[in-house]
């Protein structure tokens, strides 16, 4: 694991899952169960240590998480104060439930914490009309204290966001 941040706004919950996506889906119910507030950012966090795995993040951007929260979470997995590593995936985060079907990069960047949209293979970021086909899937990382979502190109002028909502394993027939 990386060097762990420390912060009374964040917990990071080990409930010892090993896919992406089935940390998505923790997450997610970790938000319908809890009641966890609206502004409230979950991240997964790739850990690489004799037992890889993913962790989950939870944190408030400017204001302590609710000391209740930290005993609840314990029905999850182990939980442990601060965030494993400044990098994390953002499952959760304020506007993502508008990032759905197509929008622009401006209104992307208007209704959410995501502060730039990447695109790869280029140094150019992309202009404020360039559609966005979202596949209700936006997935930004943490990069330098922004929100960042990396994208690629995608027909017509449009850009899909890097992470797409169906992975196909690596290898899954060997």
């Amino acid at each position: 694991m990386g060097p762990a941040v420390v912060t009374p706004y964040a917990l990071t919950v080990d409930a010892g899952v090993t896919d992406l996506l089935d940390a998505d889906r923790l997450l997610h119910r970790m938000a319908a169960g809890l009641d966890l507030p609206e502004d409230l950012f979950g991240c997964t966090h790739l850990v690489r240590d004799d037992r890889p795995r993913v962790v989950v993040s939870l944190s408030l951007p400017s204001r302590p998480l609710p000391d209740t929260l930290r005993e609840r979470l314990a029905g999850y997995g182990a939980v442990s104060p601060g965030l494993p590593d400044p990098a994390g995936r953002a499952v959760l985060y304020p506007g993502v439930r508008t990032l759905t079907g197509t929008t622009t990069v401006a209104e992307l960047l208007d209704r959410s914490a995501i502060a730039r949209v990447t695109v790869l293979g280029t140094p150019v970021p992309p202009g404020p009309g360039t559609r966005v086909m979202t596949r209700d899937h936006v997935r930004p990382q943490w990069q330098r204290d922004e929100l960042v979502l990396a994208a690629t190109p995608a027909r017509g002028g449009t850009l899909v966001p890097f992470e797409a909502p169906d992975p196909t394993p690596c290898c899954a027939d060997h």
